[in-house]
């Protein structure tokens, strides 16, 4: 596969591999992912708008220059407390696996990002994973991350993201580390096209984490715990199309988390209100609620990869990795789309779920 280079969310020539039930593979434009619903199928995705959660500064205590990229958060409403990554200097141009780690850190040392300030309030079990504390009043530390923060971002994209290339056309609450990058598939055009087509589309809001942090020990504990928040007209939604056996199309990773993270806690059900996705999907997951779901193309060795395991068996996925390699797919998150329905094998599946619990690290911070 390609790395997508270019910060361009509906490229004209946009491919579509579409994994169905019964294991077959086709290759499509994107453009007509329309055509692949039905009038009962319901269609959800994250509404979260991006933060620019990537900061330079300066580490006080050493007097060197860092890079914070926030990582984590408690709750929607806390602006103040933050899980984060802490690189050494240098920024995206640098590949995060190269990047030099942080001066050492201990807790209490603080952070200056020009008028933004930050308290280190705890280490996390790794030289470059803290819990930090921004001061100030909310209003104050919004307007500093909105002058002094940028997108995070990876060295495959050669030129500075500006936020406008990360929010997503139905972007609302900013909540997200890094885009719902799945989600840039929408368009105004496509959500009309949708509803032509006797479907139903709907959305949740889900603090959608970062994809890599650099390291190896620490990529394994990923997705951290991340918040979420369902609407009533999103849980009614789907209590109608699971009626009605129409199926429910998660538009992106976060969005599978949620809904299914949500069934456990409500005991199947999905219910209106906020939550903490704890858990992880993977190849022993029994899914509850999500029948498919429109993702990136992700190496085999990454967590979006894994949850695909629940979709689809690993023969089936192992040729779905040639077919992208041998089409020239593009990956990351400007690039091509990926269709998995849920396998034939997996629907009767008794309504129970079992889902990888990750480290203990984003519970303790």
């Amino acid at each position: 596969m390609i790395a997508a280079s270019k910060p361009v969310q509906r490229p004209s020539d946009a491919k579509l591999m579409v994994i169905h039930a019964d294991g077959h593979i086709s290759h499509r434009a994107r453009a007509v992912l329309v055509t692949f619903l039905r009038p009962t199928d319901l269609v959800i995705a994250n509404d979260a708008a991006t933060l620019p959660a990537s900061l330079q500064g300066l580490h006080l205590q050493s007097g060197k220059r860092v890079e914070v990229r926030l990582a984590g958060r408690r709750s929607f409403n806390d602006v103040q407390h933050y899980m984060a990554i802490v690189f050494g200097e240098g920024d995206f141009r640098t590949r995060t696996e190269d990047r030099p780690p942080p001066p050492g850190l201990n807790s209490g040392d603080r952070f200056l990002f020009g008028s933004l300030s930050a308290t280190l309030t705890k280490m996390l079990d790794h030289p470059r994973l803290i819990s930090l504390r921004f001061e100030g009043l909310p209003e104050q530390i919004w307007a500093g991350l909105a002058h002094q923060g940028r997108p995070i971002q990876y060295a495959h994209v050669e030129d500075p993201l500006a936020m406008w290339d990360v929010w997503t056309s139905i972007a609302s609450l900013p909540v997200a580390f890094e885009p719902p990058s799945a989600g840039f598939v929408l368009s105004w055009q496509l959500l009309a096209a949708i509803r032509d087509q006797g479907a139903k589309f709907a959305t949740l809001t889900h603090a959608a984490g970062i994809s890599s942090t650099g390291d190896p020990e620490l990529d394994r504990r990923l997705p951290f715990d991340e918040p979420y928040f369902i609407p009533s007209a999103t849980a009614n939604a789907v209590r109608r199309a699971r009626n009605s056996r129409g199926r429910i199309i998660a538009i992106g990773t976060t969005v599978a988390r949620a809904l299914e993270h949500a069934a456990v806690e409500d005991c199947g059900s999905v219910h209106a209100g906020a939550g903490i996705a704890t858990l992880r999907i993977g190849p022993a997951s029994k899914l509850r609620v999500t029948d498919a779901i429109l993702t990136g193309t992700h190496e085999p060795n990454t967590t979006h990869y894994q949850m695909l395991r629940a979709f689809a068996s690993d023969s089936v996925l192992r040729r779905a990795s040639h077919e992208l390699s041998s089409h020239s797919y593009r990956t990351h998150e400007f690039g091509d789309s990926v269709l998995v329905e849920r396998a034939l094998d997996r629907l009767s599946q008794p309504k129970s779920i079992e889902l990888i619990r990750p480290s203990e690290t984003a519970r303790r911070w």
